[in-house]
C-alpha cells in the first residue's frame, strides 16, 4: 500500500497511474491520520510553493508530515514535494517550509530560458536504491523555475546542469526527493518508482556517472482533436487550418490510440488541442476529459491540453473561472494547459491599461499551478509591408519577399482558428504573456501549416530573441532535416509536428534517428 499526499493542486493522476501500473495499490491522504499511519509516503507537489504550504497548513498536514519524516519510514518527494522539505523558498520568501533539510529554494539565475523544461540527465553523487538497474546515462523530465540549495553536501543525491550545476535529487536516510518527474520520464522513470516501492532493493551506484549533463531538444507530437459530423472525437489535421476534405472532417485516427503509439515511438511530449472548442459549457465536455484520463493511464510523458480554457457563464447564470476549467484538465491528467485566442484578448486588455488585472486566466493559473503549467499558443500569419515605419508593430526584414517585392513583414496574431486577424503582432503577444506569468510559447504559423515546407525560422528567431521562456516551434515540418534546421539555426527548445506523424510520412523514430549525434536528444 502506497500512501499519496494529494493536496489538491495539479496533476497527480499520472503519479497514481504510474504506481498502479507497477501492481501497487494507492491510498490518497484524506486526513492527517493517514499520513501518520502510512508505510510508504509519496508527495508529488505541483504548483507554487506559497499555495502548497498554505494548503498544507490549512489541512493540518504540516505537523504529521514532520512526524512522518522523523520516523524513519520511506518517503519520496517529487518536484514541489522536494521543495517542501526545505526551510524556505525565494518563490514565497515569507512562507516557512517543513525545515526537514537545512537550506532554501532558489530561482534559476541563468542566461537561458526559464522555466527549465525538458529531458536532462543526472550526475549521481552517492549510491541509492533508486538507481538499481539503471545505466546512469538516462534522461528524466524536468519542469521548474526554482531549485533546491541544501547546506549539507551529504544530502545531495544527484546534480544536473542548466547554465550551472544545481541539485536535482536529495537523500537523507529513507527520505528521497527528486526535482524531476519519474512519472513523466517514461520507462526509466517507472523503473525508478519501482525501485522506491519494492522491498529488498539494494543501494547501487550506476556504471555511468557523468560529471555534467545536457538538456535534450524535445520532439513533440500534436493531436488536433475535434468532433466529426457524427459526433465522434477524432484526430484531424488541416491545411492552413482547414480540416475538411470533400466536405468531411479529416479523420486520422483515435486520440488515445495515437497518443499511446507516439509514446511508444519515443515522443518527448504529447499535446492535445481541442479545436472543436467549448461551444456550450466547458466542464460538460466529458469526452475530451476522458481522453486525458485514458491517455494518462498508459502514456508516461508530459501531456499538454488546449482549447476553451477561459471564463464561462452557464445557462443558469453561474460563472466558472478559467482556473476551474484548468483544474478539471489537470485533475484529468494534463501537466500543462495551452491558451490560444483568449491570450490575445488578455494581451489587448493589458496593453490598453498598462496594468496587470491579477485575474486573467494566465495570471490566475500561473499563480496557483506555476508558470511552467501555462503555455501560450500563438497563431500568426505574415503581413508584408514596404517599410518598417508603415505599421506600429514588430517588423522584420525577410529573405522571402512579398507578392509586391516587399522586403519586410510582421506577424499578425489571429483568433478563432485563424479566421480573424487582430491588430497585435506575435512578438508583442509573446512578451506580454511572459510578463503576465506564462512559462512557454507554442509558436505556430498559418502560412506554413500543412505545407511541409519547413518551419518559419524567421518567425521563430524573432519571438525567441524577445522572450526568456522556452519556445516550441510548430507548423511546416515535412522532412527530418527540417527538425535539424530549426535546432541548428534557431534557439528553439522543442519542435512539434502533427500531420507527418499521423500519416506516417515521417515517423518520430525516424526523426530521432536522424538527429542522434547531431543535436542532444533523448534516446
Amino acid at each position: 500500500m502506497i500512501t499519496l499526499l494529494d493536496y489538491g493542486a495539479g496533476n497527480v493522476r499520472s503519479v497514481v497511474n504510474a504506481i498502479e501500473s507497477l501492481g501497487e495499490t494507492v491510498r490518497t491522504v484524506a486526513a492527517a491520520e493517514d499520513i501518520l499511519s502510512a508505510e510508504k509516503l509519496v508527495f508529488p507537489g505541483v504548483g507554487a510553493f506559497g499555495s502548497m504550504m498554505a494548503i498544507l497548513n490549512r489541512e493540518g498536514y504540516v505537523g504529521p508530515l514532520k512526524a512522518y519524516l522523523a520516523s524513519g519510514r520511506p518517503f519520496l518527494g517529487i518536484c514541489l514535494g522536494l521543495h517542501a522539505l526545505f526551510e524556505s523558498s525565494e518563490e514565497a520568501p515569507a512562507v516557512e517550509g517543513l525545515g526537514f533539510i537545512q537550506g532554501t529554494v532558489k530561482r534559476f539565475a541563468v542566461d537561458r530560458a526559464v522555466p527549465h523544461i525538458g529531458w536532462n540527465g543526472l550526475a549521481i553523487r552517492q549510491p541509492s536504491r533508486l538507481f538499481e538497474g539503471l545505466a546512469g546515462d538516462e534522461k528524466f523530465y524536468f519542469v521548474h523555475s526554482f531549485h533546491v540549495a541544501p547546506e549539507d553536501p551529504a544530502a545531495v543525491l544527484t546534480t544536473t546542469d542548466y547554465g550551472y550545476t544545481f541539485v536535482s535529487a536529495i537523500q537523507k536516510g529513507p527520505v528521497l526527493a527528486t526535482q524531476f518527474h519519474p512519472e513523466k520520464s517514461g520507462r526509466n522513470g517507472l523503473r525508478l518508482l519501482e525501485n522506491f516501492i519494492k522491498p529488498g532493493v539494494q543501494a547501487t551506484l550506476p556504471d555511468i556517472r557523468p560529471e555534467q549533463t545536457r538538456l535534450a531538444k524535445r520532439i513533440i507530437a500534436c493531436l488536433d482533436v475535434r468532433a466529426n459530423d457524427r459526433g465522434d472525437l477524432v484526430v484531424t489535421k488541416g491545411d492552413q487550418y482547414d480540416v475538411r476534405e470533400e466536405g468531411e472532417v479529416r479523420n486520422l485516427g483515435k486520440p488515445v490510440e495515437l497518443a499511446r503509439g507516439y509514446y511508444e515511438e519515443g515522443a518527448d511530449e504529447i499535446t492535445f488541442l481541442n479545436i472543436t472548442g467549448f461551444r456550450d459549457f466547458p466542464l460538460e465536455d466529458m469526452p475530451m476529459l476522458e481522453v486525458l484520463r485514458q491517455t494518462s493511464r498508459k502514456v508516461f510523458v508530459p501531456l499538454t491540453i488546449g482549447g476553451g480554457i477561459r471564463n464561462y457563464t452557464d445557462v443558469n447564470g453561474r460563472v466558472y473561472s478559467a482556473l476551474e476549467v484548468a483544474a478539471e484538465y489537470f485533475r484529468s491528467g494534463a501537466d500543462k494547459i495551452s491558451i490560444g485566442s483568449d491570450a490575445v484578448t488578455i494581451a489587448e486588455a493589458y496593453r490598453q491599461t498598462g496594468r496587470k488585472s491579477g485575474d486573467s486566466a494566465i495570471e490566475e493559473i500561473a499563480r496557483v499551478y506555476g508558470s511552467q503549467a501555462v503555455v501560450i499558443s500563438i497563431d500568426p500569419r505574415r503581413v508584408y509591408v514596404h517599410h518598417p515605419a508603415d505599421v506600429d508593430h514588430h517588423v522584420i526584414e525577410t529573405a522571402l519577399p512579398g507578392p509586391e517585392g516587399q522586403k519586410y513583414c510582421w506577424y499578425q496574431c489571429t483568433v478563432k482558428g485563424g479566421r480573424e486577424g487582430r491588430d497585435l503582432d506575435a512578438v508583442t503577444l509573446a512578451r506580454v504573456c511572459e510578463e503576465l506569468g506564462a512559462g512557454e510559447i507554442l509558436l505556430n504559423c498559418i502560412d506554413r501549416d500543412g505545407t511541409n515546407a519547413g518551419f518559419d525560422l524567421e518567425l521563430i528567431k524573432a519571438v525567441k530573441s524577445a522572450v526568456g521562456i522556452p519556445v516550441i516551434a510548430s507548423s511546416g515540418a515535412g522532412r527530418v532535416d527540417h527538425f535539424l534546421d530549426v535546432f541548428r539555426r534557431t534557439e528553439a527548445e522543442s519542435a512539434l509536428a502533427a500531420g507527418i506523424f499521423h500519416r506516417r510520412e515521417v515517423p518520430i523514430g525516424t526523426v530521432k534517428g536522424f538527429l542522434r549525434g547531431k543535436v542532444e536528444i533523448r534516446s
